[in-house]
C-alpha cells in the first residue's frame, strides 16, 4: 500500500524536472559602482578653460563688429545715407547667421562622429582668421564695391564656425559636468560669453575716448579686430590640452562594438535626416527656447549700440559704455542662476526668464527712452534680467534634450537654426521696426512675442536638473557619493533605473510572457 505522500513527491519531482526546460528568468540590471563616472577634477577643470576661454574669444569677435557697427557702416558704404548705413552694418551682421546652420549641420555630424575636442579646435582657428582678416580687409575707398563684398564673405566664414562653436562647447561642458552641479558648470560657458561682450565694449569704448572720430573711421577700429589673432592663439593653446569627453568616448565604444557584432546600435550617431525624424519634438523645444532667449540677448548685446545712437540719439562712446556695467554684471549673477537650477529646476528658473521678459520689456524701453543716463541705465538693466535667467540655463538644458551618440548634432541644428532666424536677425528687425513705425517701443513687443511661445515651449521640456544624460550613465564628483547613489538608486528621485537600462523593460516584458497561463494564449 502506496504512502499518501508519494503522489505529492512525485508532482514535485516531475516540477523539478520540467524547470530545466523553462526559460530562467532575468534578474532586472541594476546600477553598480562601476557604472557610476566619477568626475577627473583636473581634466574638468581643463575642459571648463578649454571652453570657456574658447567661448569668450568668439563672442568677443562677434561683439566689437556690434559696437563698431556704425563705423563700419560708413566706412565700407561712405555714399549711403545714415539710414541705410545702419541698416547695411546690422544686416552684415545678420549674414553671419545665415552661415550658422550650415555649420551647426556639418561640424555637429563630425563632432558626434571624429569627436567633440578635435571639432572645437578647428572652429576657433576658423573664427580667429576670419576675425584678423576683417582688420586688414581694405575699405570702400581703396577696392570699391568688393570691400563690402569681402566684408560679408569673412562674415560667413565666421557663422559658419560659429555654428559649431556653441552647440559642441555647451555638449563638451555638461557631458563633463558631475550630474548635481551640470547646470553651474555650463553656466560658466555664458558668463564667459558675455564677458567677451563687455571686452570687446571696454575696448572700443577706450579707443573712442582716448582717439577722434577721423581716426576711428581710419584706421583705429580695425585694432579690435588684429587683437582677435593674439587672444585666438592663447584660446586654441587652452583648448588643445583637453580630451574627449568620457560620455562621448563611451557611446563611441558601444557603436564599435554593435558594429563589429554586425547590430543597428542606438548609440551610433545619427545622419541629418535620421536624426530629424528621431527627435523632431526635441528639436523644435530647443528652437522655440533658442529663439526666445536669444532674441532678448542679442536685444541687449548686439543691437543696443545701433538703438542708443541711431534712435535715442547718444553719441557713440556713451552707446557703448552704457552697455559695460550691466554686461559685466549680468555676466556675475549668470553663475548664480545656473546653480540656483541646480537647486530649484531648470524649468523653474526660465519660466522665470520667460515671465520677466513678457513683464519687463516695456518699461525697459520706456526707461530708455526717458533720455537720462539713470534711466538708460535702469532699463538696460531690466532688459539684462531675462537674459541671466535665459541664457544661464540654455547651456545644460538643450544638451539634455539629446542621446550622446546625437548630442552635438542634435545641437547644432536646432540652436543655430533658431538662432539665425531669429536671434541674429533681431538687430536688423527691431531696427526695421523702429524705422517702419516711428516708434521706439517697437523693439520690446518683438521680443515680448518671442518669449511668449518660449514659455509655451518651457511648459512642454522635460525637467533635467540633478539627473544623468540621456545616454549616459550617472557622474559624480566623488566615489562616496557613487556608492551613495547605488545604494539609494531604488528611492532617488533623479534616477529612472528604466532609462539607463532600457534593456530591462524589454526584461520584464520578456518574463511576464512566461509567466503567463498557456490557457489564456
Amino acid at each position: 500500500m502506496s504512502s499518501p505522500l508519494e503522489p505529492h513527491r512525485a508532482a514535485a519531482f516531475w516540477r523539478g524536472w520540467l524547470s530545466r526546460f523553462q526559460p530562467k528568468r532575468r534578474e532586472p540590471r541594476r546600477l553598480t559602482v562601476d557604472d557610476v563616472h566619477v568626475v577627473d577634477r583636473p581634466m574638468l577643470k581643463r575642459a571648463i578653460a578649454g571652453t570657456v576661454v574658447g567661448n569668450l574669444m568668439e563672442w568677443y569677435d562677434i561683439g566689437i563688429y556690434g559696437y563698431l557697427a556704425v563705423i563700419i557702416g560708413r566706412v565700407f558704404l561712405p555714399d549711403a545715407s545714415d539710414g541705410a548705413q545702419a541698416l547695411f552694418s546690422l544686416g552684415v551682421f545678420a549674414v553671419t547667421f545665415v552661415a550658422r546652420p550650415l555649420g551647426g549641420i556639418v561640424l555637429g555630424q563630425l563632432g558626434d562622429r571624429m569627436g567633440r575636442q578635435k571639432v572645437l579646435a578647428f572652429t576657433l582657428i576658423m573664427m580667429a582668421a576670419a576675425t584678423f582678416l576683417i582688420g586688414v580687409l581694405p575699405d570702400f575707398s581703396v577696392i570699391g564695391v568688393f570691400a563690402p563684398i569681402l566684408l560679408i564673405v569673412l562674415k560667413l566664414a565666421q557663422g559658419f564656425s560659429t555654428g559649431g562653436e556653441y552647440a559642441g562647447a555647451t555638449t563638451f561642458i555638461t557631458e563633463y559636468a558631475p550630474d548635481r552641479k551640470r547646470g553651474f558648470y555650463a553656466s560658466l560657458l555664458d558668463m564667459g560669453s558675455y564677458l567677451g561682450f563687455a571686452m570687446g565694449a571696454a575696448f572700443v569704448s577706450i579707443l573712442q575716448l582716448t582717439l577722434s572720430e577721423e581716426a576711428m573711421e581710419g584706421f583705429a577700429w580695425r585694432i579690435p579686430f588684429l587683437v582677435a589673432l593674439p587672444l585666438g592663439l592663447i584660446a586654441i593653446y587652452f583648448r588643445l590640452k583637453i580630451e574627449d569627453t568620457p560620455a562621448f568616448q563611451e557611446a563611441r565604444d558601444a557603436a564599435e562594438r554593435a558594429t563589429e557584432e554586425a547590430e543597428s546600435s542606438a548609440e551610433a550617431p545619427k545622419g541629418v535626416i535620421a536624426l530629424v525624424r528621431a527627435y523632431w519634438r526635441e528639436l523644435l523645444t530647443a528652437f522655440v527656447l533658442v529663439a526666445a532667449a536669444n532674441t532678448v540677448g542679442y536685444a541687449l548685446t548686439s543691437y543696443m549700440p545701433t538703438y542708443l545712437t541711431q534712435t535715442l540719439g547718444y553719441d557713440p562712446v556713451h552707446g557703448n559704455l552704457l552697455t559695460l556695467p550691466v554686461l559685466v554684471g549680468m555676466a556675475a549673477c549668470i553663475p548664480l542662476t545656473g546653480k540656483l537650477s541646480d537647486r530649484i529646476g531648470r524649468r523653474k528658473v526660465l519660466f522665470i526668464g520667460s515671465i520677466t521678459a513678457i513683464v519687463l520689456s516695456i518699461p525697459a524701453f520706456l526707461f530708455m527712452m526717458h533720455g537720462e543716463i539713470w534711466s538708460t541705465l535702469l532699463g538696460l538693466a531690466l532688459l539684462a534680467v531675462p537674459v541671466t535667467f535665459y541664457v544661464a540655463n540654455l547651456a545644460s538644458s538643450l544638451p539634455a534634450l539629446f542621446p550622446t551618440s546625437s548630442r552635438y548634432g542634435g545641437m547644432g541644428i536646432s540652436y543655430n537654426l533658431s538662432v539665425a532666424l531669429f536671434a541674429g536677425t533681431a538687430p536688423v528687425i527691431m531696427e526695421s521696426l523702429v524705422q517702419a513705425s516711428g516708434s521706439s517701443l517697437a523693439p520690446a513687443f518683438y521680443v515680448i512675442g518671442t518669449s511668449v511661445a518660449g514659455f509655451i515651449a518651457i511648459v512642454l521640456l522635460k525637467e533635467s536638473a540633478r539627473r544623468p544624460l540621456p545616454g549616459a550613465m550617472p557622474s559624480v564628483e566623488t566615489a562616496a557619493e557613487a556608492e551613495a547613489l547605488v545604494e539609494t538608486q531604488d528611492t532617488n528621485p533623479d534616477l529612472d533605473l528604466d532609462e539607463l537600462f532600457p534593456e530591462r523593460t524589454q526584461s520584464g516584458d520578456d518574463d511576464a510572457s512566461t509567466r503567463r497561463d498557456p490557457a489564456s494564449t
